[in-house]
């Protein structure tokens, strides 16, 4: 079989999960992993028996890495991304695909003059539970769809995080940290959008840590941590959001609901590759939980990156491409933007519905 050699950028603490599942595919092959700080990338090549730890400009002058794993932090994206580009190297990074939609678009733009391919996180879409839902509204078990509600609600990382300042700087916030997930899983469920319209606020302009190491910290909050927003499908579905980190006293909210003409459907947390799966057809009482129809129901990171590998070895498409990672930048930029301005954002961009698996195999493991 024809292997794919993967060298990782960022060692950090996400960079454990993917070089686990790497070694879980066939077609990959981790050779190289590196990071600022070189003890970090020695000490995780260690831990799980990468062959080669190095600098990051010695990872990317390495002729025989085909493909980049971006793991740096949102503000390095792009740059790192551009980097591997140039090197001759396909990248796939962690999500967002940038922090700004110049910076999206410097990125695909290298990558076409290149000729390579670029794919971004999350994957979460590719797991058994979205699958599942995503092969039930094929199949018309609730109909046409005609509407979604989408809420990520929380009290935010101070009270967790061991640095959380970031979470709250411009580029962060519950959007641009949660957002992805959210948006990744309703574009595929239901296609690309077209219009938005948000309303944003900062609730607290300076939030206190409460974990360690830096508990009693002021952080100044420099983006919004309460959004919610209006989403309209270019196939005539609506779709509600909302993002926040201000719900202090929790919520029972569902992560995403689908409503269409003959039922409704409970898709499960984006966040995760598993379920569970309910729906409820029109003249039923109750939900029922639906079987998952798909592998992956464990924590998959790196599922894209192997979608990716077969499209870069053997041709045709892949599902987690930077054509819908630039779609849902966009789009997020597109809520602050409504608000912002007092109208409706109209998307520039588009994208293809992802191919389900059901079409397909799965990714062989």
């Amino acid at each position: 079989m024809k292997k794919l050699k993967i060298g990782i950028v960022g060692c950090g603490n996400i960079s454990s999960i993917y070089m686990e599942n790497c070694q879980k595919f066939d077609h990959l092959e981790l050779v190289a992993c590196a990071d600022l700080d070189e003890l970090r990338a020695h000490s995780q090549a260690e831990k799980y028996g990468v062959p080669k730890a190095c600098s990051v400009n010695e990872l990317l002058s390495d002729p025989d890495i085909q493909l980049v794993i971006n793991l740096t932090i949102p503000k390095a994206h792009a740059t790192v991304c551009i980097q591997a580009l140039e090197a001759g190297k396909h990248v796939y990074t962690e999500k967002p695909l940038a922090v700004t939609r110049e910076e999206g678009k410097q990125i695909l733009e290298t990558a076409k003059k290149h000729n390579l391919l670029v794919g971004s996180a999350p994957d979460t879409f590719l797991g058994a539970g979205i699958q599942t839902a995503i092969h039930l509204i094929e199949q018309g078990e609730i109909g046409v769809p005609i509407g979604a509600s989408a809420f990520m609600i929380h009290r935010g990382h101070e009270h967790w995080h061991p640095d959380p300042a970031f979470f709250y700087d411009i580029g962060g916030g519950p959007m641009f940290d949660m957002g992805p997930y959210y948006l990744t899983a309703l574009v595929s469920l239901l296609g690309p959008i077209e219009r938005i319209s948000g309303s944003t606020r900062i609730s607290y302009p300076e939030r206190t840590v409460t974990s360690e190491p830096k508990a009693g910290t002021k952080i100044q909050v420099a983006t919004p941590t309460h959004i919610s927003g209006v989403i309209d499908f270019a196939s005539g579905a609506i779709g509600s959001i909302t993002t926040s980190f201000d719900a202090f006293g929790g919520t029972t909210l569902p992560p995403i609901e689908i409503y269409g003409s003959e039922g409704t459907l409970l898709v499960p947390d984006p966040n995760t590759f598993g379920g569970p799966v309910r729906i409820r057809k029109r003249d039923e009482k109750e939900f029922v939980e639906v079987p998952l129809s798909y592998g992956y129901s464990q924590n998959s990171r790196g599922l894209g990156v192997a979608d990716m590998a077969k499209a870069i070895l053997n041709g045709g498409k892949y599902r987690a491409n930077g054509e819908l990672a630039y779609h849902v930048l966009e789009a997020m930029h597109g809520f602050h933007d409504s608000s912002d301005n007092g109208t409706h954002y109209k998307m520039e961009s588009t994208c293809e519905k992802p191919e389900s698996l059901a079409v397909e195999q799965q990714v062989s493991k």
